[in-house]
């Protein structure tokens, strides 16, 4: 029986290919810091306005952490506004009219703009909406719990969701212009 192994010399044909092909069609690296600030410096100049009750405290916090891990900027670039609403629908019902399943959905709305002097224009603005289901069981600690985890779940996603629409928008604006016949 005769296995297919890559030699040595093909696999660096390979990457060397793949790597060529990609520079071709405009690929950077999203978090690439070459040609002026990189985007996680970027990132780190905005602040994070207060989002009201505690689920916004949470997602506030894992925003502090994603975006500007050394702490909040001293002189902040930017300004995040972020809302946040959350709804329960109820699943799998039973004969006996008691809900065995649930749905969590989390849904934020951000804003990005200017800080100081930068007007009321949004830079960027979009909605995340995040389902997480959980079981509703005979104990209501145990539903309680299953309940704040997918909470907690559906919290830590939406905070890597807004710095990913974040960062990709700060690559946008970082590329260079295009010349004719490119």
């Amino acid at each position: 029986m005769s296995s297919f192994r890559i030699r040595p010399l093909s696999a660096t044909l390979v990457l060397l290919a793949a790597m060529v092909f990609l520079a071709s069609c405009g690929f950077r690296p999203l978090y690439d810091s070459r040609g002026g600030a990189g985007i996680p410096a970027q990132l780190a100049t905005i602040d994070v306005k207060p989002i009201s009750d505690r689920l916004g405290q949470q997602l506030r916090n894992h925003l502090l952490t994603r975006l500007t891990p050394r702490g909040r900027p001293a002189y902040p670039r930017y300004t995040l506004k972020v809302t946040i609403s959350e709804s329960t629908q109820e699943l799998a019902v039973r004969k006996s009219s008691f809900a065995t399943r649930a749905n969590l959905r989390v849904s934020a709305n951000f804003t990005l703009r200017l800080a100081e002097g930068g007007g009321e224009d949004a830079l960027l603005s979009d909605t995340l909406t995040l389902s997480s289901s959980y079981n509703i069981i005979d104990s209501e600690f145990a539903t309680l719990k299953a309940r704040m985890d997918a909470r907690s779940h559906a919290i830590r996603e939406i905070a890597v969701d807004i710095r990913n629409r974040l960062a990709i928008y700060f690559g946008r604006q970082r590329r260079p212009a295009q010349t004719p016949g490119q």
